[in-house]
């Protein structure tokens, strides 16, 4: 018996050690509070001869609780004996500390231990409809503060594996950012109003967050810790690549040696994919998952073969470098794309919107839509898991389905039917890991836009001898004119190279600033930081020795990892500052909204080429194209509604041949300086006015 009971013991210590103590309190106050019972109801003071063992013990519990009780037992302590009066006082001291104090003790441990479970993710949250981000990187802020520009309050819960409190931080200042700049903005917006008018004006819009995000620090492969933030109920799953640092600390390996392939988006598919299949989880729910390489591509290829469920859980798989790599191509090409960008794949301003529908000849749709609608542009159709869906830009949704009238006008617009998009030369400085695709994305524009006699673009690199030897110098790719082996510390090259560049090709080359993305944090975006500086010193003295010198002549597009450099980039007066990061994190945040939107993005973000089966692949692109070249004279002045609709039946005028016919649908307008106009809301109420140095912004497939 002795041993089965130290037997039962031993575990309860092991297995519920708190339960152990509890249940010792309350013995040893059981025990106490019976045998202070028998001593007070055996002493037989005056009053309390009568008192049975009941009342004994209710007198010795009030006397510990309040000492003034004692008078219950003794009446006064004046003529009560000595031995009578140190009995009841060992009562109560004994009493104080073994049942009130023991108590409050075993209470406060329990509430701190509570705090404790609640910041350890230990208890369960009950969600739904929520959004889950599985690990965390340098992207991930973005899609969190992207979510503050919603229609509805939204609910984020992070589970990440370490650094909780860094993430809580992170997340807090870029929240707050946002809303201070969006603040501002709305304050400059009604400056010419009176104070009281604008305080008033402020009370009812000021940009408030409309976000609720839990940040739980455990392991995204247990099971039970998904099940506790409610995985099967979320309404999309965001499964995240770790930085590079943090992935060489759980594998204890350097940032050099790790190879091709993530292995731990791998583990957290399959797990995330088993929960989301289940009978018993939502339907609908949207997991999308970052993909850096091939070997991880093809792998989350074979698990949406094996685990994805029509209709339950859709798995969207977002190639990273790839995406990123033909939108720093782009902009390079078409610098103003950064911009339109930027408000196009966010929740703020004109968007991208889908609705399922049936499919319809584009041409004749787009002319009857048109003809009833001005607060939406109508773009495309495309199909997404045997469903047809079409595609416009507009302020809000539900401004796709809004009927108007539109009042018919004779504007005429005359396009140049020859238009041809100029050789553009382009500088690149630095290197991240997706030099690759940005080459890739300059081979389509190549293969769309070249000429047999000549390329459309010609790149000089720039970079470390190391790193051209890692890319074989970019022997592959004929637009690649020139690599120059430099040192980020060889000012005198770098910079003597930019001005032979410049000298060559005045007025039509870019200068891009790629940062890598392979540093370690604290050194993220220091060398795009450098070569900025070089670059801007460059443009100073062209200012210098000549006042007149246009500085929008040479476009300067600044690539930088972190949010928090952008104020730093800005100041160097550079309108470019593409925040690589920003944009995966905005195209994610929209396709765990609308999925239909990945199709569609791939389409944009891929310039017409042939595929390696020797099929073409035509798609339709966002173009910036100059006033001057893209019309034969310049329109007069009138509203978006009549641009858009003018431009549109030009572009599709049947008695040209059909090689002539480009469907182009305008979305907006670019003026010099980087002042970008893209048309939503009502077009009616839009005034266009075009000079020759503007820039139109098109959706067409050429």
């Amino acid at each position: 018996m002795k041993r089965k009971l130290n037997e039962w013991l031993s575990v309860q210590h092991a297995r519920h050690p708190e339960r152990l103590v509890l249940g010792g309190i309350l013995l040893f106050n059981i025990v106490f509070f019976l045998i202070a019972s028998v001593v007070i109801s055996r002493m037989s003071l005056t009053g309390t001869e009568h008192m049975d063992l009941f009342q004994a013990a209710f007198c010795t519990i009030t006397m510990i609780l309040d000492a003034g009780c004692i008078q219950f037992v003794v009446a006064d302590i004046g003529t009560a004996g000595v031995a009578v009066s140190l009995i009841c006082l060992i009562i109560v001291l004994i009493g104080m500390v073994s049942f009130t104090g023991a108590v409050i003790g075993y209470i406060t441990n329990t509430i701190s231990s509570f705090v404790d479970n609640a910041n350890a993710s230990g208890h369960r949250l009950r969600l739904t409809g929520h959004t889950v981000i599985l690990n965390w990187n340098n992207r991930a802020s973005e899609i969190v503060n992207d979510l503050l520009y919603a229609s509805s309050r939204q609910k984020v819960v992070v589970l990440a594996m370490s650094r909780k409190a860094e993430i809580e931080k992170e997340i807090e200042e870029r929240i707050a950012d946002t809303i201070r700049r969006e603040n501002e903005a709305l304050l400059l917006k009604y400056r010419d109003m009176s104070r009281l008018s604008r305080s008033l004006r402020m009370l009812r819009t000021r940009f408030r967050s409309n976000l609720s995000v839990l940040v739980r620090e455990g392991d995204v492969f247990s099971s039970q810790q998904l099940h506790a933030v409610s995985l099967e109920h979320a309404r999309s799953v965001v499964i995240l690549g770790n930085d590079r640092q943090t992935i060489s600390r759980q594998l204890n390996q350097s940032v050099e040696t790790l190879g091709s392939g993530n292995a731990l988006i791998i583990k957290t598919l399959m797990q995330v994919a088993d929960i989301t299949a289940a009978d018993y989880s939502e339907d609908g729910q949207k997991i999308v998952v970052e993909v850096e390489d091939d070997w991880t591509w093809d792998l989350v290829q074979k698990i949406i073969l094996a685990k994805q469920v029509d209709g339950k859980c859709n798995i969207v798989p977002v190639r990273v470098n790839q995406i990123l790599g033909q939108l720093l191509s782009q902009f390079a090409l078409m610098p103003e794309l950064n911009w339109v960008y930027r408000e196009l794949f966010s929740n703020k301003g004109a968007a991208f919107y889908s609705r399922e529908q049936k499919l319809e000849e584009e041409v004749d749709y787009a002319r009857r839509y048109l003809s009833g609608h001005r607060h939406a542009i109508p773009l495309t159709f495309m199909e997404n898991r045997g469903k047809t869906f079409g595609y416009y830009t507009a302020d809000e949704e539900f401004d796709i389905y809004r009927k108007t009238d539109v009042r018919p006008s004779g504007f005429r617009v005359s396009l140049n039917r020859d238009y041809w998009i100029e050789q553009k030369s382009v500088i690149i400085l630095g290197h991240n890991s997706k030099c690759r695709d940005i080459m890739k994305g300059f081979a389509s524009f190549c293969a769309e836009w070249g000429r047999r006699d000549e390329s459309i673009v010609k790149i000089t690199v720039i970079d470390d001898e190391a790193s051209l030897a890692a890319q074989d110098h970019y022997r592959a790719w004929p637009f690649v004119s020139e690599t120059v082996a430099a040192d980020l510390f060889d000012r005198k090259r770098i910079c003597g190279t930019i001005e032979r560049v410049l000298a060559a090709h005045p007025g039509d080359t870019s200068i891009m600033i790629l940062s890598d993305d392979t540093a370690v944090n604290g050194a993220i975006d220091a060398n795009a930081f450098t070569n900025l500086i070089y670059v801007q010193d460059i443009i100073n003295r062209h200012v210098r020795e000549n006042p007149d010198f246009d500085t929008d002549s040479i476009d300067v597009i600044v690539e930088i990892l972190d949010p928090k450099h952008y104020d730093v980039v800005n100041n160097y007066s550079v309108n470019n500052v593409v925040i690589s990061n920003r944009f995966i994190s905005k195209m994610i945040t929209q396709i765990g909204e609308k999925e239909a939107l990945f199709d569609f993005y791939t389409d944009i973000l891929t310039y017409d080429e042939e595929t390696e089966e020797g099929e073409s692949f035509e798609s339709k692109e966002v173009y910036i194209k100059q006033v001057s070249q893209f019309f034969s004279s310049i329109p007069a002045r009138c509203t978006a509604a009549e641009l858009i609709r003018a431009v549109f039946e030009a572009s599709v005028d049947e008695s040209l041949p059909p090689e002539k016919r480009y469907p182009t649908i305008t979305l907006g307008y670019c003026k010099p300086g980087g002042r970008i106009v893209l048309f939503s809301g009502d077009q009616d109420s839009i005034p266009v006015e075009l000079d020759r140095r503007d820039k139109l912004v098109v959706f067409s497939n050429h």
